[in-house]
Protein backbone atom coordinates (compact mmCIF):
# COMPACT_ATOMS: atom_id res chain seq x y z
CA UNK A 1 0.00 0.00 0.00
CA UNK A 2 1.42 3.76 -1.38
CA UNK A 3 1.94 6.10 1.87
CA UNK A 4 -0.34 8.60 2.31
CA UNK A 5 1.79 12.10 1.90
CA UNK A 6 0.84 15.46 3.51
CA UNK A 7 0.19 19.02 1.55
CA UNK A 8 3.61 19.95 2.47
CA UNK A 9 5.55 17.04 1.71
CA UNK A 10 7.24 18.67 -1.64
CA UNK A 11 7.83 22.06 0.64
CA UNK A 12 9.75 19.83 2.64
CA UNK A 13 11.67 17.80 -0.05
CA UNK A 14 13.11 21.31 -1.24
CA UNK A 15 13.95 21.99 2.07
CA UNK A 16 16.27 19.45 2.63
CA UNK A 17 14.13 17.27 5.05
CA UNK A 18 14.30 13.43 5.40
CA UNK A 19 11.23 11.19 5.36
CA UNK A 20 9.69 8.26 7.54
CA UNK A 21 6.40 6.07 7.41
CA UNK A 22 4.28 7.47 10.79
CA UNK A 23 0.78 5.95 10.95
CA UNK A 24 0.94 4.93 6.92
CA UNK A 25 2.25 9.01 6.03
CA UNK A 26 5.27 10.16 4.69
CA UNK A 27 6.11 12.48 7.11
CA UNK A 28 9.41 14.59 7.65
CA UNK A 29 11.35 13.27 10.49
CA UNK A 30 14.39 15.67 10.53
CA UNK A 31 14.91 18.70 8.76
CA UNK A 32 18.25 19.93 9.76
CA UNK A 33 19.20 17.78 13.11
CA UNK A 34 16.73 16.68 15.78
CA UNK A 35 19.07 18.18 18.27
CA UNK A 36 19.08 21.44 16.45
CA UNK A 37 15.25 21.54 16.30
CA UNK A 38 14.52 20.06 20.01
CA UNK A 39 16.48 23.21 21.28
CA UNK A 40 14.95 25.90 19.07
CA UNK A 41 11.32 24.60 20.49
CA UNK A 42 12.74 24.43 24.07
CA UNK A 43 14.46 27.96 23.67
CA UNK A 44 12.82 30.20 20.86
CA UNK A 45 10.30 28.45 18.19
CA UNK A 46 9.47 25.85 16.00
CA UNK A 47 6.92 25.04 13.29
CA UNK A 48 5.65 21.16 12.87
CA UNK A 49 3.66 19.87 10.01
CA UNK A 50 1.03 17.29 11.66
CA UNK A 51 -1.24 17.06 8.85
CA UNK A 52 -0.81 13.41 9.34
CA UNK A 53 -3.33 13.33 12.80
CA UNK A 54 -6.55 12.82 11.84
CA UNK A 55 -9.58 15.38 11.69
CA UNK A 56 -12.94 14.10 12.25
CA UNK A 57 -16.25 16.09 12.24
CA UNK A 58 -19.56 15.03 14.55
CA UNK A 59 -22.53 17.24 14.22
CA UNK A 60 -26.09 17.25 13.95
CA UNK A 61 -28.80 17.30 16.83
CA UNK A 62 -27.02 14.30 18.33
CA UNK A 63 -23.74 15.33 18.40
CA UNK A 64 -22.74 15.64 21.48
CA UNK A 65 -24.31 12.21 23.04
CA UNK A 66 -22.70 10.43 20.11
CA UNK A 67 -18.94 12.09 21.49
CA UNK A 68 -20.25 11.95 25.49
CA UNK A 69 -20.79 8.19 24.62
CA UNK A 70 -17.52 7.24 22.69
CA UNK A 71 -14.86 9.51 24.94
CA UNK A 72 -14.30 8.94 28.33
CA UNK A 73 -13.93 13.05 29.29
CA UNK A 74 -17.39 15.01 29.82
CA UNK A 75 -18.05 16.35 26.79
CA UNK A 76 -20.84 17.94 28.15
CA UNK A 77 -18.79 20.59 30.45
CA UNK A 78 -17.44 22.07 27.01
CA UNK A 79 -18.66 25.40 25.64
CA UNK A 80 -17.89 26.17 22.29
CA UNK A 81 -14.66 27.63 21.76
CA UNK A 82 -13.50 25.24 24.47
CA UNK A 83 -11.37 21.66 24.09
CA UNK A 84 -10.27 18.93 26.03
CA UNK A 85 -7.69 15.95 26.35
CA UNK A 86 -9.87 12.96 25.88
CA UNK A 87 -9.62 8.70 25.77
CA UNK A 88 -11.29 6.22 23.60
CA UNK A 89 -10.86 2.89 24.69
CA UNK A 90 -12.30 -1.04 24.39
CA UNK A 91 -15.35 -1.94 26.11
CA UNK A 92 -12.91 -3.53 28.33
CA UNK A 93 -11.18 -0.24 28.85
CA UNK A 94 -8.41 -0.47 27.17
CA UNK A 95 -7.11 2.62 25.15
CA UNK A 96 -7.87 2.61 21.25
CA UNK A 97 -6.45 6.10 21.54
CA UNK A 98 -6.19 9.06 22.85
CA UNK A 99 -7.35 12.45 21.27
CA UNK A 100 -8.39 16.20 21.37
CA UNK A 101 -12.22 17.48 21.24
CA UNK A 102 -12.56 20.51 19.70
CA UNK A 103 -15.90 22.17 20.69
CA UNK A 104 -16.08 24.32 17.72
CA UNK A 105 -16.23 27.98 18.13
CA UNK A 106 -17.80 29.34 14.93
CA UNK A 107 -20.28 26.38 14.03
CA UNK A 108 -22.53 23.41 15.60
CA UNK A 109 -20.65 20.44 16.55
CA UNK A 110 -17.37 18.96 17.06
CA UNK A 111 -13.83 18.40 15.39
CA UNK A 112 -11.71 15.57 17.02
CA UNK A 113 -8.08 14.38 16.32
CA UNK A 114 -7.78 10.77 16.48
CA UNK A 115 -3.74 9.62 15.97
CA UNK A 116 -2.03 9.05 12.56
CA UNK A 117 -3.35 6.22 10.87
CA UNK A 118 -6.30 5.92 13.20
CA UNK A 119 -8.85 7.98 11.35
CA UNK A 120 -10.49 5.71 9.59
CA UNK A 121 -10.71 3.46 11.82
CA UNK A 122 -12.33 5.87 14.26
CA UNK A 123 -14.74 7.63 11.69
CA UNK A 124 -16.34 3.47 11.22
CA UNK A 125 -16.55 3.59 14.66
CA UNK A 126 -18.25 6.25 15.46
CA UNK A 127 -20.81 5.49 11.81
CA UNK A 128 -21.43 2.21 13.40
CA UNK A 129 -22.62 3.29 17.09
CA UNK A 130 -24.45 6.32 15.78
CA UNK A 131 -26.46 3.48 13.34
CA UNK A 132 -26.57 1.21 16.62
CA UNK A 133 -28.04 3.60 18.68
CA UNK A 134 -30.10 5.76 16.36
CA UNK A 135 -28.74 8.43 16.73
CA UNK A 136 -29.14 11.65 14.41
CA UNK A 137 -25.54 12.76 13.87
CA UNK A 138 -23.21 12.93 10.81
CA UNK A 139 -20.04 12.05 10.93
CA UNK A 140 -16.92 12.97 8.11
CA UNK A 141 -13.99 12.20 8.27
CA UNK A 142 -11.98 14.92 6.88
CA UNK A 143 -8.21 14.08 7.37
CA UNK A 144 -7.26 14.69 4.00
CA UNK A 145 -9.29 17.94 3.78
CA UNK A 146 -7.72 19.58 6.22
CA UNK A 147 -4.21 20.31 6.91
CA UNK A 148 -2.47 21.07 10.75
CA UNK A 149 0.33 22.79 11.51
CA UNK A 150 2.06 23.21 15.44
CA UNK A 151 3.56 26.39 16.56
CA UNK A 152 5.83 25.66 19.74
CA UNK A 153 8.06 27.27 21.95
CA UNK A 154 9.27 30.42 24.36
CA UNK A 155 8.44 32.30 21.55
CA UNK A 156 5.97 30.89 19.30
CA UNK A 157 2.76 33.34 20.94
CA UNK A 158 4.53 36.60 19.43
CA UNK A 159 4.81 34.50 15.93
CA UNK A 160 1.14 33.11 16.33
CA UNK A 161 0.09 36.75 17.05
CA UNK A 162 2.05 38.81 14.68
CA UNK A 163 0.69 36.26 11.90
CA UNK A 164 -3.38 36.48 13.23
CA UNK A 165 -5.86 39.00 12.70
CA UNK A 166 -7.47 37.79 16.13
CA UNK A 167 -6.75 38.00 19.31
CA UNK A 168 -5.00 34.34 20.05
CA UNK A 169 -2.40 35.76 23.28
CA UNK A 170 -5.98 35.69 25.09
CA UNK A 171 -6.49 32.29 24.65
CA UNK A 172 -6.40 29.74 27.79
CA UNK A 173 -4.98 26.02 27.23
CA UNK A 174 -7.10 23.51 25.48
CA UNK A 175 -8.78 27.32 24.31
CA UNK A 176 -10.15 27.68 20.37
CA UNK A 177 -10.78 30.67 18.26
CA UNK A 178 -11.49 30.82 14.77
CA UNK A 179 -9.35 33.87 13.19
CA UNK A 180 -7.23 34.07 9.90
CA UNK A 181 -3.34 33.61 10.15
CA UNK A 182 -1.60 35.14 7.24
CA UNK A 183 -4.88 36.00 5.35
CA UNK A 184 -5.79 32.28 5.74
CA UNK A 185 -9.06 31.18 8.04
CA UNK A 186 -7.38 28.63 10.54
CA UNK A 187 -9.26 27.05 13.69
CA UNK A 188 -6.74 28.07 16.17
CA UNK A 189 -5.96 26.38 19.55
CA UNK A 190 -3.64 27.06 22.24
CA UNK A 191 -2.09 23.46 22.65
CA UNK A 192 0.52 21.22 21.90
CA UNK A 193 2.58 18.10 22.44
CA UNK A 194 6.05 19.42 23.10
CA UNK A 195 5.75 20.70 27.09
CA UNK A 196 6.18 24.10 25.44
CA UNK A 197 3.09 26.92 25.53
CA UNK A 198 2.29 27.44 21.16
CA UNK A 199 -0.59 26.76 19.41
CA UNK A 200 -2.24 24.18 16.94
CA UNK A 201 -3.39 25.66 13.33
CA UNK A 202 -6.15 23.42 11.53
CA UNK A 203 -7.05 24.91 7.68
CA UNK A 204 -8.15 23.95 4.39
CA UNK A 205 -5.43 22.20 2.77
CA UNK A 206 -5.22 24.31 0.00
CA UNK A 207 -3.42 26.99 1.55
CA UNK A 208 -0.99 24.78 3.76
CA UNK A 209 1.82 26.63 2.10
CA UNK A 210 0.81 29.81 2.48
CA UNK A 211 0.21 28.65 6.55
CA UNK A 212 3.47 26.89 6.59
CA UNK A 213 5.23 30.22 5.44
CA UNK A 214 3.88 32.39 7.82
CA UNK A 215 6.39 31.29 10.59
CA UNK A 216 9.89 32.22 10.33
CA UNK A 217 11.12 29.73 13.04
CA UNK A 218 13.22 26.41 12.99
CA UNK A 219 10.92 23.89 10.73
CA UNK A 220 10.95 20.88 12.82
CA UNK A 221 10.30 16.78 12.16
CA UNK A 222 9.18 13.81 13.92
CA UNK A 223 12.41 12.94 15.33
CA UNK A 224 12.05 16.32 17.63
CA UNK A 225 8.81 15.91 18.20
CA UNK A 226 9.57 12.75 19.65
CA UNK A 227 12.39 13.61 21.99
CA UNK A 228 10.42 16.71 22.76
CA UNK A 229 7.38 14.92 24.25
CA UNK A 230 9.04 12.61 25.89
CA UNK A 231 10.81 15.16 27.98
CA UNK A 232 7.31 15.88 28.81
CA UNK A 233 6.30 12.40 29.97
CA UNK A 234 3.44 12.62 26.83
CA UNK A 235 2.36 8.93 25.91
CA UNK A 236 2.96 7.85 22.05
CA UNK A 237 -0.34 5.68 21.16
CA UNK A 238 0.84 2.58 19.16
CA UNK A 239 4.10 2.95 21.46
CA UNK A 240 3.24 3.61 24.60
CA UNK A 241 -0.21 1.89 24.69
CA UNK A 242 -1.49 -0.15 21.90
CA UNK A 243 -5.48 -1.90 22.31
CA UNK A 244 -3.80 -5.11 20.55
CA UNK A 245 -0.12 -5.76 21.68
CA UNK A 246 0.18 -3.79 25.15
CA UNK A 247 -3.25 -2.63 26.20
CA UNK A 248 -3.80 -0.55 28.77
CA UNK A 249 -6.21 1.20 30.45
CA UNK A 250 -6.16 5.06 31.34
CA UNK A 251 -5.25 4.08 35.03
CA UNK A 252 -2.14 2.83 34.50
CA UNK A 253 -1.44 5.07 31.39
CA UNK A 254 -1.59 7.65 33.40
CA UNK A 255 -4.35 9.58 31.97
CA UNK A 256 -7.15 8.52 34.59
CA UNK A 257 -7.65 12.02 35.15
CA UNK A 258 -9.28 11.87 31.34
CA UNK A 259 -12.29 9.58 32.90
CA UNK A 260 -15.57 11.19 34.36
CA UNK A 261 -17.54 7.71 35.39
CA UNK A 262 -20.07 10.08 36.61
CA UNK A 263 -21.36 10.17 32.31
CA UNK A 264 -21.92 7.37 30.25
CA UNK A 265 -19.50 5.74 27.60
CA UNK A 266 -18.54 2.68 26.16
CA UNK A 267 -16.17 1.12 28.78
CA UNK A 268 -17.29 2.71 31.69
CA UNK A 269 -18.14 0.01 34.18
CA UNK A 270 -14.72 -2.03 32.94
CA UNK A 271 -12.98 1.26 34.12
CA UNK A 272 -15.00 1.88 37.56
CA UNK A 273 -13.97 -1.81 38.52
CA UNK A 274 -10.65 -0.92 37.37
CA UNK A 275 -10.50 1.67 39.61
CA UNK A 276 -12.21 0.14 42.37
CA UNK A 277 -9.61 -2.79 41.59
CA UNK A 278 -6.33 -0.68 41.49
CA UNK A 279 -3.38 -0.94 38.77
CA UNK A 280 -0.61 -3.79 39.02
CA UNK A 281 1.37 -1.42 37.12
CA UNK A 282 1.61 2.39 36.49
CA UNK A 283 3.56 4.61 33.54
CA UNK A 284 6.89 5.74 34.71
CA UNK A 285 9.94 7.84 33.81
CA UNK A 286 13.05 6.21 34.31
CA UNK A 287 16.48 8.18 33.90
CA UNK A 288 19.53 6.37 33.65
CA UNK A 289 22.42 6.55 36.26
CA UNK A 290 25.16 4.79 33.86
CA UNK A 291 25.91 5.19 30.35
CA UNK A 292 23.72 3.94 28.10
CA UNK A 293 20.33 4.80 26.10
CA UNK A 294 16.96 3.38 27.15
CA UNK A 295 14.72 2.07 23.98
CA UNK A 296 11.36 0.27 24.04
CA UNK A 297 11.05 -3.11 24.86
CA UNK A 298 14.13 -2.74 27.38
CA UNK A 299 13.34 -4.54 31.19
CA UNK A 300 13.16 -2.66 34.15
CA UNK A 301 13.81 -4.30 37.38
CA UNK A 302 14.40 -3.99 40.77
CA UNK A 303 18.44 -3.37 41.12
CA UNK A 304 18.94 -6.80 41.92
CA UNK A 305 17.74 -8.66 38.44
CA UNK A 306 14.26 -9.10 39.03
CA UNK A 307 11.72 -7.69 36.13
CA UNK A 308 9.30 -5.19 37.94
CA UNK A 309 8.27 -3.28 34.42
CA UNK A 310 9.23 -2.55 30.58
CA UNK A 311 10.22 0.03 28.81
CA UNK A 312 7.84 1.54 25.94
CA UNK A 313 10.33 4.75 24.80
CA UNK A 314 13.30 5.82 25.47
CA UNK A 315 16.16 8.50 24.26
CA UNK A 316 19.09 10.57 25.23
CA UNK A 317 17.45 14.04 26.32
CA UNK A 318 19.10 16.67 24.69
CA UNK A 319 17.79 19.28 26.86
CA UNK A 320 18.82 17.40 30.17
CA UNK A 321 21.78 15.48 28.57
CA UNK A 322 20.48 12.10 30.22
CA UNK A 323 19.19 8.98 29.08
CA UNK A 324 15.77 8.99 29.96
CA UNK A 325 13.03 6.69 29.72
CA UNK A 326 9.09 5.79 29.81
CA UNK A 327 7.15 2.27 30.48
CA UNK A 328 5.14 0.22 33.04
CA UNK A 329 6.99 -0.79 35.98
CA UNK A 330 5.30 -2.28 39.53
CA UNK A 331 3.12 -0.36 41.40
CA UNK A 332 4.81 -1.55 44.30
CA UNK A 333 7.56 1.18 43.82
CA UNK A 334 7.82 4.46 43.65
CA UNK A 335 9.12 7.95 41.66
CA UNK A 336 12.57 8.07 43.34
CA UNK A 337 13.00 4.80 44.10
CA UNK A 338 16.45 2.94 42.73
CA UNK A 339 16.25 0.08 40.15
CA UNK A 340 17.78 -0.97 36.85
CA UNK A 341 17.37 -1.11 33.13
CA UNK A 342 18.46 -4.00 31.06
CA UNK A 343 20.66 -2.84 28.12
CA UNK A 344 22.19 -5.51 26.14
CA UNK A 345 22.21 -8.06 29.11
CA UNK A 346 23.54 -5.31 31.58
CA UNK A 347 21.54 -4.37 34.39
CA UNK A 348 22.35 -0.72 34.06
CA UNK A 349 21.88 1.72 37.19
CA UNK A 350 18.78 4.17 37.25
CA UNK A 351 15.85 5.89 39.14
CA UNK A 352 12.13 5.78 39.00
CA UNK A 353 10.93 9.07 37.95
CA UNK A 354 7.54 10.66 37.59
CA UNK A 355 6.98 10.57 33.74
CA UNK A 356 7.42 14.88 32.89
CA UNK A 357 10.95 15.10 33.41
CA UNK A 358 10.77 18.95 32.83
CA UNK A 359 11.30 21.33 35.75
Amino acid sequence: MSLRTPPLRDVHDAAGATFTDFGGWEMPVEFDSIREEHTAVREDAGVFDVSHMGQIEVSGPDAEQLMQRLTTNDVSALDPGDAHYSSIVTAEGSLLDDTVVYDRPDRDGFLFVPNAGHDEQMADRWTAHRDDWGLDATVENRTTAYGMVAVQGPNAPDLVADASAGAVLDLSMFETTRTEVAGVSCLVSRSGYTGEDGFELVYDNEHAETVWNAFDCQPCGLGARDTLRMEAGLLLSGQDFNAESNPRTPYEAGIGWTVKLDTEFVGRDALERAKEEGVEEKFRGVVLRERGVPRHGYDVTDGDGRVIGELTSGTMSPTLDEPIGLGYVSTDFEPGDRVGVVIRGDEKKAELRTPRFLD
